[in-house]
C-alpha cells in the first residue's frame, strides 16, 4: 500500500519474520501507532484503529501470524469488487443539450396545457440557447431552438406562436423569464448621479 511506504512495509515484513509470537505481537503494535501517525485522515473515519489492522495483513500479503483485537480479513473479501453501478444504455438525442435538457422536456410535454407549461417552455427555451451558444458563439435563430425543441420531445411539445427568446445572447428579449409563483427578484435602483470616488489626503 504506497500511502504507508516502504519503510513501513519493511518494519512489517520484519516482524513476519520474528519467530516468537509474543514477540511479533509486541512489536506489530508500535507498528501500527507508526501507521497511524503517518497517515492521520484515517482517525476521521469509523473504526480507523481497525482499518489499521487490516492494512497490516494486506501490506504482510496475510502471511502475518498476530493475535489481533479484530476479526481478520480474508484475501477474498478485500479483492472483491464492487457491483457495477447501471448505467442507461439509450443514447443522448442532442449532445449539446445533455441528458438533463432530454429529461425536463418530457417531463413538460406530459404536462397539460396551462399558463405555467407556457411559462416553463420559455425557461427550458432559453436555457437551451445558451448551452447552443456555448459551441456556436455567433447566433441560433429562436426557430432552430424551437425546433430541437419539438424533436426532442418527438413531436409532443410545441412551442407556442406568441414566445419568443430572441436569437443572440444579448439580446433584450433574452431576460430570465419569470415563474408565476417563484420570488423575483428587485431590480436596483439608481438615482441617476455618479458615484463619486473618495480621495484620501495624504498625512
Amino acid at each position: 500500500m504506497p500511502e504507508y511506504g516502504r519503510h513501513v512495509q519493511d518494519m512489517i515484513e520484519y516482524v513476519v519474520n520474528i519467530p516468537d509470537k509474543a514477540k511479533r505481537n509486541e512489536q506489530i503494535q508500535a507498528v501500527v501507532s507508526v501507521m497511524g501517525t503517518l497517515n492521520p485522515q484515517l482517525r476521521d473515519v469509523v473504526d480507523f484503529r481497525h482499518k489499521l489492522w487490516d492494512h497490516v495483513q494486506i501490506i504482510s500479503d496475510f502471511k502475518i501470524d498476530i493475535d489481533s483485537p479484530y476479526p481478520l480479513p480474508s484475501r477474498e473479501s478485500v479483492a472483491t469488487k464492487p457491483d457495477p453501478i447501471p448505467l442507461k444504455e439509450d443514447k443522448i438525442r442532442a449532445t449539446c443539450y445533455g441528458r438533463n435538457i432530454q429529461n425536463m422536456i418530457d417531463l413538460i410535454a406530459d404536462r397539460p396545457d396551462d399558463e405555467l407549461k407556457k411559462h416553463m417552455i420559455k425557461v427550458i427555451a432559453y436555457y437551451m440557447k445558451q448551452q447552443y451558444l456555448i459551441w456556436n458563439k455567433d447566433s441560433v435563430a429562436e426557430e432552430t431552438i424551437f425546433e430541437d425543441i419539438k424533436n426532442l420531445s418527438g413531436g409532443r411539445l410545441v412551442v407556442p406562436e406568441d414566445v419568443h427568446i430572441g436569437s443572440g445572447m444579448a439580446d433584450a428579449s433574452t431576460r430570465k423569464p419569470h415563474i408565476p409563483g417563484t420570488p423575483q427578484q428587485p431590480r436596483p435602483q439608481y438615482n441617476g448621479k455618479k458615484q463619486q470616488k473618495k480621495k484620501w489626503k495624504k498625512n
